[in-house]
Protein backbone atom coordinates (compact mmCIF):
# COMPACT_ATOMS: atom_id res chain seq x y z
CA UNK A 1 0.00 0.00 0.00
CA UNK A 2 1.25 3.46 -0.91
CA UNK A 3 1.80 5.93 1.93
CA UNK A 4 0.35 8.99 0.21
CA UNK A 5 1.56 11.27 3.02
CA UNK A 6 5.16 10.71 1.87
CA UNK A 7 4.42 12.14 -1.59
CA UNK A 8 4.83 15.86 -2.27
CA UNK A 9 3.75 17.72 -5.42
CA UNK A 10 6.74 18.47 -7.63
CA UNK A 11 5.01 19.58 -10.84
CA UNK A 12 1.56 21.06 -11.24
CA UNK A 13 -0.11 22.09 -14.50
CA UNK A 14 -3.43 23.86 -14.84
CA UNK A 15 -5.28 24.21 -18.14
CA UNK A 16 -8.77 25.27 -19.09
CA UNK A 17 -10.67 23.20 -21.64
CA UNK A 18 -13.93 24.15 -23.35
CA UNK A 19 -15.67 20.88 -22.49
CA UNK A 20 -17.77 19.31 -19.76
CA UNK A 21 -16.23 17.48 -16.79
CA UNK A 22 -17.70 14.24 -18.17
CA UNK A 23 -15.98 14.69 -21.55
CA UNK A 24 -12.63 15.47 -19.96
CA UNK A 25 -13.00 12.48 -17.63
CA UNK A 26 -13.83 10.17 -20.52
CA UNK A 27 -10.86 11.48 -22.50
CA UNK A 28 -8.53 10.65 -19.62
CA UNK A 29 -9.69 7.04 -19.26
CA UNK A 30 -10.58 5.94 -22.81
CA UNK A 31 -7.73 3.89 -24.36
CA UNK A 32 -8.58 4.68 -27.99
CA UNK A 33 -9.07 8.40 -27.34
CA UNK A 34 -5.90 8.63 -25.24
CA UNK A 35 -3.84 7.27 -28.14
CA UNK A 36 -4.78 10.37 -30.09
CA UNK A 37 -3.47 12.95 -27.59
CA UNK A 38 -0.86 10.83 -25.72
CA UNK A 39 1.34 10.32 -28.80
CA UNK A 40 0.15 6.78 -29.53
CA UNK A 41 0.13 5.53 -25.94
CA UNK A 42 -3.11 3.95 -24.70
CA UNK A 43 -4.19 4.65 -21.13
CA UNK A 44 -6.18 1.82 -19.56
CA UNK A 45 -7.80 2.13 -16.16
CA UNK A 46 -9.68 -0.46 -14.15
CA UNK A 47 -12.57 1.73 -12.95
CA UNK A 48 -12.29 1.47 -9.18
CA UNK A 49 -10.05 2.41 -6.29
CA UNK A 50 -7.33 -0.25 -6.16
CA UNK A 51 -7.78 -1.00 -9.87
CA UNK A 52 -4.97 -1.40 -12.36
CA UNK A 53 -3.62 1.57 -14.32
CA UNK A 54 -1.57 0.99 -17.49
CA UNK A 55 0.06 3.00 -20.22
CA UNK A 56 0.62 0.86 -23.30
CA UNK A 57 2.98 1.38 -26.21
CA UNK A 58 1.29 1.34 -29.63
CA UNK A 59 2.35 -2.32 -30.00
CA UNK A 60 0.62 -3.25 -26.71
CA UNK A 61 3.70 -3.60 -24.50
CA UNK A 62 3.48 -2.02 -21.05
CA UNK A 63 5.21 1.34 -20.80
CA UNK A 64 3.91 2.26 -17.36
CA UNK A 65 1.74 0.77 -14.68
CA UNK A 66 0.24 1.59 -11.35
CA UNK A 67 -2.73 1.42 -9.06
CA UNK A 68 -5.79 3.65 -8.93
CA UNK A 69 -5.67 5.54 -5.63
CA UNK A 70 -8.74 7.73 -6.17
CA UNK A 71 -11.58 7.00 -8.59
CA UNK A 72 -14.14 9.81 -8.26
CA UNK A 73 -15.74 10.35 -11.68
CA UNK A 74 -15.90 12.91 -13.16
CA UNK A 75 -13.88 14.95 -10.65
CA UNK A 76 -10.69 13.15 -9.61
CA UNK A 77 -8.44 10.39 -10.85
CA UNK A 78 -5.24 9.60 -9.00
CA UNK A 79 -2.86 6.73 -9.80
CA UNK A 80 0.58 5.53 -8.91
CA UNK A 81 2.81 5.67 -11.94
CA UNK A 82 5.84 3.44 -12.53
CA UNK A 83 7.69 3.46 -15.84
CA UNK A 84 8.38 -0.19 -16.64
CA UNK A 85 9.19 -0.25 -20.31
CA UNK A 86 12.14 2.12 -20.44
CA UNK A 87 15.43 1.23 -18.70
CA UNK A 88 16.83 2.74 -16.49
CA UNK A 89 13.54 4.48 -15.58
CA UNK A 90 12.13 1.08 -14.63
CA UNK A 91 14.35 1.11 -11.52
CA UNK A 92 13.03 4.44 -10.23
CA UNK A 93 10.41 4.67 -7.48
CA UNK A 94 6.80 5.24 -8.44
CA UNK A 95 5.22 8.66 -8.47
CA UNK A 96 1.58 9.69 -8.17
CA UNK A 97 -0.23 11.43 -11.00
CA UNK A 98 -3.51 13.13 -10.11
CA UNK A 99 -6.06 14.78 -12.38
CA UNK A 100 -8.53 17.15 -10.73
CA UNK A 101 -11.44 18.28 -12.91
CA UNK A 102 -13.49 21.31 -11.84
CA UNK A 103 -16.24 23.20 -13.65
CA UNK A 104 -15.14 26.72 -14.61
CA UNK A 105 -18.04 28.52 -16.26
CA UNK A 106 -18.43 27.12 -19.77
CA UNK A 107 -15.13 25.27 -19.41
CA UNK A 108 -13.28 22.86 -17.16
CA UNK A 109 -10.23 23.57 -15.08
CA UNK A 110 -7.96 20.52 -15.32
CA UNK A 111 -5.15 20.36 -12.78
CA UNK A 112 -2.53 17.66 -13.26
CA UNK A 113 -0.19 17.07 -10.32
CA UNK A 114 2.86 14.82 -10.28
CA UNK A 115 3.96 13.94 -6.73
CA UNK A 116 7.08 12.14 -5.55
CA UNK A 117 8.20 10.52 -2.30
CA UNK A 118 11.79 11.74 -2.62
CA UNK A 119 13.74 14.85 -3.59
CA UNK A 120 13.83 14.39 -7.35
CA UNK A 121 16.72 16.18 -9.11
CA UNK A 122 15.68 19.06 -11.34
CA UNK A 123 17.21 17.32 -14.38
CA UNK A 124 14.75 14.45 -13.95
CA UNK A 125 11.77 16.73 -13.33
CA UNK A 126 12.70 18.53 -16.57
CA UNK A 127 11.40 15.49 -18.46
CA UNK A 128 7.92 16.00 -17.08
CA UNK A 129 8.15 19.74 -17.65
CA UNK A 130 8.74 19.08 -21.34
CA UNK A 131 6.34 16.14 -21.74
CA UNK A 132 3.25 17.04 -19.70
CA UNK A 133 2.56 20.40 -21.38
CA UNK A 134 2.62 18.66 -24.77
CA UNK A 135 0.24 15.91 -23.63
CA UNK A 136 -2.16 18.32 -21.92
CA UNK A 137 -2.10 20.78 -24.84
CA UNK A 138 -2.88 17.91 -27.20
CA UNK A 139 -5.77 16.83 -24.96
CA UNK A 140 -7.16 20.38 -24.92
CA UNK A 141 -6.81 20.79 -28.67
CA UNK A 142 -8.42 17.43 -29.41
CA UNK A 143 -11.39 18.06 -27.14
CA UNK A 144 -11.96 21.59 -28.43
CA UNK A 145 -11.23 21.22 -32.13
CA UNK A 146 -11.16 17.50 -32.89
CA UNK A 147 -7.52 17.63 -33.96
CA UNK A 148 -4.20 17.35 -32.18
CA UNK A 149 -1.21 19.63 -32.48
CA UNK A 150 1.79 18.95 -34.68
CA UNK A 151 4.66 18.90 -32.20
CA UNK A 152 8.30 18.01 -32.60
CA UNK A 153 9.49 15.23 -30.32
CA UNK A 154 12.88 16.43 -29.21
CA UNK A 155 13.53 13.57 -26.81
CA UNK A 156 14.53 13.90 -23.18
CA UNK A 157 15.99 17.22 -21.99
CA UNK A 158 19.78 17.52 -21.70
CA UNK A 159 21.11 15.81 -18.60
CA UNK A 160 17.92 13.87 -17.84
CA UNK A 161 19.16 10.37 -18.76
CA UNK A 162 22.42 10.96 -16.90
CA UNK A 163 20.49 12.12 -13.81
CA UNK A 164 18.23 9.05 -13.92
CA UNK A 165 21.24 6.75 -14.30
CA UNK A 166 22.94 8.44 -11.33
CA UNK A 167 19.80 8.27 -9.21
CA UNK A 168 19.31 4.58 -9.98
CA UNK A 169 22.93 3.87 -9.00
CA UNK A 170 22.77 5.92 -5.77
CA UNK A 171 19.09 5.27 -4.82
CA UNK A 172 18.64 8.47 -2.79
CA UNK A 173 14.98 7.60 -2.15
CA UNK A 174 16.16 4.87 0.24
CA UNK A 175 17.86 7.47 2.44
CA UNK A 176 14.88 9.82 2.71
Amino acid sequence: MVDIAKFKPKTVYVIYIAATPEKVWQALIDPEFSKRYFFGFAVTVEPRKGGAFRILYPDGRVHGSGEVLDWSPPRRLSCTWLIEGMPPFDQMPECIVTYDIEPAGQAVRLTMTESHSWEVPDEILAGGRSGWPAVLSNLKSLLESGTTLTLDNQGPPPGMIEAVTKAVAEKPWLRQ
